[in-house]
This record gives structure tokens, sequence and C-alpha cells, in this order.
């Protein structure tokens, strides 16, 4: 099976922007603590929920509607430099995430993982973080399967507005 491209000119910018920071080593290279530092949750920077040491945020790129992330606030790379009180956040954010998809899309099941460094295919390896996404019985269909492409029914403001409306207060 060969992979198909869709064309996306769009994210040229953010490409290379991200890559130039990455290179540079400044303190804005870690996309995620850019979306720390974003602000209170708003469809704007994607941040569903923030707490103390952890917080949840829409993937950018997802692979279904309703991918979370959640993250600690602190910018650290691995399981092992969190704190306790970040690691109970930590844990305790993706526990709510999960309430939270399930609430609002209903579905068949949830992946939870961790991408751990770069070699098990963590896009930003720098900033630990942890998935949660909805999954359905049917969804990798003729799309996902034979042209390679994802197809999303939901744009990622609405995916913020539904998971923030389903939030446990």
């Amino acid at each position: 099976m060969t992979l198909q491209h869709l064309w996306a000119g769009w994210r040229h910018e953010y490409v290379t922007s991200a890559t130039a920071e990455a290179r540079a080593g400044g303190a804005g290279a870690c996309v995620l603590c850019r979306i720390v530092d974003s602000g209170p949750p708003s469809p704007d920077n994607g941040v569903v929920w923030r707490g103390a040491h952890a917080l949840a945020v829409l993937n950018l790129y997802p692979y279904t509607s309703g991918h979370l992330l959640v993250l600690p606030v602190r910018h650290l790379a691995t399981l092992g430099d969190l704190a306790a009180e970040e690691s109970a956040a930590l844990w305790d954010a993706t526990r709510v995430a999960v309430a939270a998809i399930t609430a609002a899309y209903d579905p068949d099941g949830i992946n939870v993982g961790a991408n751990l460094g770069r070699a098990a295919g963590a896009g930003i390896p720098e900033h630990l973080h942890l998935h949660a996404l909805p999954r359905w019985s049917g969804d990798t269909n003729f799309m996902t399967s034979v042209a390679g492409t994802r197809v999303h029914s939901q744009d990622l403001a609405e995916a913020w507005r539904r998971l923030r409306a389903a939030w446990p207060s």
C-alpha cells in the first residue's frame, strides 16, 4: 500500500517556524510550553482544561475527533522527572479526560497512551504528554485503510466546545 498525500500548504509556515525555533533552542522552542503559556482555556488555544500541575488540550493533528493531549504544566521529558504531585495531577487529568470523552462522544472504546522518546513515535519528545482519544468499531474505514487518509467529521472548535461542555466541574 502506498501512502497518498493531501496538499496542506497552510502547514508550511507552522512546520518551518517550529523547526527554526527548535533548532535555535530558544525559550519558545517547545510548542507544548507555548500552549501552557497561552492563557485560560479557549477554542483559540485548544486548552480544554487547566489545573495547577496539568492541562488537557486538543491535538492539532488528531487521529479522531476529540483527541486530547494531557500534559504536565512543567516542561519535562520523562515520567521519572515528574514530582509526586505532578504525577497525581497528570493521571487524574487523564482519568477526567476519559470521562469527558466518554460523555461527549459515547465511543466504543478509548485509547490512552504515551510515546516516550522519538524512537517510540513521540512528535514532541521533550515535553511529556499522554494521548486520550475516542475510538469506534468502524473508525478505520476505506479512506484510512486504502487511501492512507483520515477524514474528520468535526472541526477543532466544535470538538473543543463539545469536550469543554462535557468536562466534569
